[in-house]
């Protein structure tokens, strides 16, 4: 089966169900597994440089008149000759990626067009579920089972480690000039892992907010986790923050309590790696070791 992903998070879920290799296209963003970076091609790109923005910037240019079919360019001529038989794409956020109806105009200029397929998860269970939606499609529902059942008892671990533990408030940060909260799946990553969300609730697409939203939340715990950033991009620009005035207030600030984590790999995007995400805030939690111990490319204290 010929398949391409237009979402980084349905690449994951590709990878996660064996079928890497059937892949013959996807986004200049999908970068797991790491063999995908030089073996498929890339049918997609940004309409800006956003390695040359800053975070306002970025924003202000997405806000600025821009939505998914002019944020992302999609080359329809190469998607076609791939020739996929199916292709994996959402309408969930135009800011995330290329939108379903941009990759079904398309592809109506096929004589015989592939299944295009709309991954639209809200909640963690919706996340799983995308892995045996697609395994249900890509014809090997078996193994997506077997998989889920995996994710599962990871997910079961992690409760188990963190069961009876002090639950802190924590607040987890999508983007930080403007501040954004993280919503959808976020909160039930954090509830799992032994924590109190605050500012979303399970499923909510968020909208930005005040500085004087998140003082007023006194978080214990703060996450920095902006969409698409890489821990180092985050490390250089979190110093927006403390401009706020009671930045220092904070609890989470008073104790030690703010980390940087990798968005892009197990927070940003819906797909299985979710799971880890779940794993590494019971370390950034509690200090619990569920699966692998963390590293600190994956969540970092900021001192």
């Amino acid at each position: 089966m010929r398949i391409v992903s237009l979402l980084p998070a349905a690449t994951d879920i590709v990878a996660e169900l064996g079928l890497a290799a059937d892949l013959v296209g996807r986004t200049h963003e999908c970068d797991w597994p790491p063999d995908v970076i030089g073996a498929v091609p890339v049918v997609t790109a940004a309409g800006f440089d956003a390695d040359a923005m800053s975070s306002r910037e970025i924003s202000g240019a997405v806000s600025g008149g821009h939505h998914g079919s002019s944020i992302y360019t999609l080359d329809s001529a190469l998607l076609a000759d791939l020739a996929p038989d199916v292709v994996l794409t959402q309408d969930l956020c135009e800011l995330c990626a290329v939108s379903y109806r941009q990759v079904t105009g398309a592809l109506r200029v096929l004589d015989a067009g592939p299944r295009v397929v709309s991954l639209e998860p809200a909640t963690l269970p919706d996340v799983l579920g995308c892995l045996t939606d697609v395994g249900d499609i890509l014809g090997v529902p078996g193994r997506a089972a077997a998989r889920l059942r995996t994710l599962r008892e990871r997910l079961d671990r992690v409760s188990a480690a963190v069961d009876g533990l002090n639950r802190p408030r924590v607040a987890a940060i999508e983007w930080l000039d403007p501040l954004w909260p993280a919503g959808h799946w976020v909160p039930e990553q954090i509830g799992v892992a032994g924590g109190e969300p605050l500012l979303a609730e399970p499923g909510e697409h968020t909208a930005a907010m005040t500085w004087d939203a998140l003082r007023a939340a006194r978080p214990d715990v703060l996450l920095l986790m902006p969409c698409g950033f890489s821990p180092e991009r985050t490390d250089s620009e979190w110093r927006l923050l403390t401009r706020n005035p009671g930045w220092d207030e904070l609890p989470a600030v008073r104790e030690g309590r703010v980390w940087v984590l990798d968005g892009p790999s197990y927070f940003n995007r819906p797909g299985p790696r979710v799971v880890r995400g779940v794993e590494v805030l019971a370390h950034v939690l509690h200090g619990v070791t569920a699966g692998d111990p963390v590293s600190p490319g994956e969540a970092h204290r900021l001192r």
